[in-house]
């Protein structure tokens, strides 16, 4: 995952994703926050690290940003936000050391010193010289992040790439492999590690002469937020598994803005729109309904729910007891017992008749109210109808679930759900109707 923050590009490209270049330049830096300057060097970052990208292409074909981002129905997200993680993964001096020390390690297993010497042979005229700790410090983040490995042995110990994934496969299994890892990063959460993975795997396969390489799967549906959101998560799950408070600025679904810019220059400063959070991180929430991430966490007015897309700059702070860690979980657990999602309203309970589509064959209705259902049950069933009943906090979360199935589903109580879907199929039918 990225080493360094990138607030500001992710909130950028979900504004260009959403609105499809709706906005002007001028509107597009007052909703960031930003100035219309930043924006532009925005762009031109952007542009240079899809020309990276895109940099096996010629020069023809190269994608511009913006068809870069053009929504496709056929297409993957890869690499249109996903080469945040790459450009921003390290530091461009960094990216230039790493690539040298892989590049050395391709063929056999080096000491530090053998490394360091490849690096300074491989270093550009004009540009400085990495030292010993440097160096070590290099080689610590790959062995973490289990690009590379030490081989056993006496000192100075001796480092080598961990190749043995492509290597002890043959050109069938690593296709197989590579159109489950393509499946996966696709349709399950999270999804930017499977992406990255895969993405290996793609140039290890194109390498290949003897089996020319297609893609043999094609998606239709995603949500750009759903990928950019990723920053943040591992970030907050590194945080609750080692039982630390994190602090944030946060912007609320409700603000005009979505970014505030650092004020690094005193003559520029003004007031951010944000609000900083300082929270205990408790839970993180997927909807797969809208594609949002949620983090529930306690702060001083006990639980509190954010939106991942409204957090930015992220910091760590000091760490928790393990006691009182475990009472705000439990708490939390007990307040969102019932919650389809994370509503921590009243517990009602909702009944609903769902019809069978047909009187022959399996009933897909039931099927996907079994399979999605969660804990509510069928309490009554007859060959054209069943009903389901379930107890949750609140009618808010659990109402899209129940319109998509159109006229297959009718509200039996409570009424007040009853009257609210009547009132919404009656606007819709009302928008239908003929001028």
């Amino acid at each position: 995952m990225a080493k360094e923050s990138f607030d500001k590009e992710i909130q950028f490209l979900r504004m260009l994703a959403l609105t499809s270049g709706a906005y002007s330049r001028q509107q597009f830096a007052d909703r960031l926050g930003i100035s219309v300057h930043t924006f532009d060097k925005t762009i031109r970052k952007l542009k240079d690290i899809v020309s990276t990208v895109h940099q096996q292409l010629p020069m023809e074909q190269g994608a511009e940003l913006a068809d870069a981002l053009r929504f496709s129905y056929y297409e993957s997200a890869d690499p249109v936000l996903l080469f945040l993680f790459r450009a921003k993964s390290v530091k461009e001096s960094e990216g230039l050391r790493i690539s040298l020390l892989l590049s050395a390690m391709r063929d056999e297993a080096l000491t530090v010193s053998e490394l360091l010497d490849a690096c300074c042979g491989g270093t550009p005229d004009g540009a400085p010289y990495p030292d010993e700790k440097t160096v070590r410090s290099d080689l610590k983040y790959l062995e973490e992040v289990g690009v590379i490995c030490r081989e056993p042995g006496p000192r100075p110990y001796r480092y080598r790439i961990r190749s043995e994934l492509v290597h002890e496969l043959s050109e069938e299994e690593l296709l197989d492999l590579y159109d489950f890892v393509d499946i996966m990063a696709n349709t399950q959460v999270p999804s930017v590690p499977g992406y990255l993975l895969r993405d290996g795997l793609k140039k290890q396969l194109q390498r290949s002469e003897a089996m020319p390489f297609t893609e043999t799967f094609l998606y239709k549906y995603h949500y750009h937020s759903r990928i950019l959101d990723e920053a943040h998560l591992f970030t907050l799950l590194k945080a609750i598994r080692n039982r630390l408070k994190v602090r944030f600025l946060y912007f609320s679904p409700k603000t005009e803005l979505s970014y505030a810019s650092k004020n690094t220059n005193p003559l520029f400063e003004r007031e951010s729109k944000g609000r900083w959070e300082k929270v205990l991180p408790l839970k993180v929430v997927y909807d797969h309904q809208y594609g949002r991430w949620y983090l529930l966490a306690n702060g001083r007015e006990g639980i509190r729910k954010y939106r991942m897309e409204g957090m930015t700059q992220i910091e760590e702070d000091a760490a928790v007891d393990e006691a009182w860690f475990e009472a705000k979980m439990q708490k939390l657990e007990e307040r969102i017992r019932h919650s389809w999602l994370i509503d921590t309203g009243r517990p009602v309970t909702v009944r609903a008749r769902f019809f069978h589509p047909g009187v022959s064959g399996p009933s897909f209705v039931k099927e996907r109210v079994l399979l999605q259902g969660q804990w509510g049950e069928i309490i009554e069933e007859d060959e054209v109808s069943f009903i389901y009943e379930i107890t949750v906090n609140g009618t808010t979360e659990i109402k899209p679930w129940l319109r998509s199935f159109g006229s297959a589903c009718e509200i039996l109580e409570p009424l007040t759900l009853r009257q609210e879907m009547i009132d919404e199929w009656k606007e819709i039918q009302a928008a239908y109707e003929s001028v």
